[in-house]
């Protein structure tokens, strides 16, 4: 029940990576770089893996889930090879990683000043 979230954002993350540069371009005509897109994407996904993981009790949930956002942004990136006018990109998944750092930095900050 606690991974519904996480999955489905996953869920909408495959979708929107399976789309061609000219349906993103559609979808979202405001704008026009989606280079942050990653960043915002990662920044819900992180925090979401680490609810979870969190609600099973899990050691280190932060670190797992920067680590499933990782793997997770692998995948995209390997998906986004089959779809004409998109191609893997490592800069891309370091704003995945950057994005899910900062999401979850913000989780750990507000947990930490709650138990203060």
């Amino acid at each position: 029940m606690y991974w519904i979230p996480a999955i489905l954002w996953m869920a909408l993350i495959f979708y929107l990576s399976g789309r061609t540069g000219s349906e993103l371009q559609s979808l979202f005509s405001f704008i026009d770089n989606f280079n942050p897109g990653h960043i915002l994407a990662y920044f819900v996904l992180g925090p979401l893996f680490y609810l979870a993981l969190q609600k099973y009790d899990h050691n280190r949930p932060f670190w797992k889930a920067l680590l499933l956002c990782f793997f997770y942004g692998i995948t995209d990136e390997i998906h986004q090879y089959f779809v004409p006018t998109r191609c893997p990109d490592i800069f891309d998944l370091i704003r995945d990683l950057f994005g899910a750092g900062v999401g979850l930095a913000i989780v750990y900050l507000v947990r930490k000043r709650k138990t203060s």
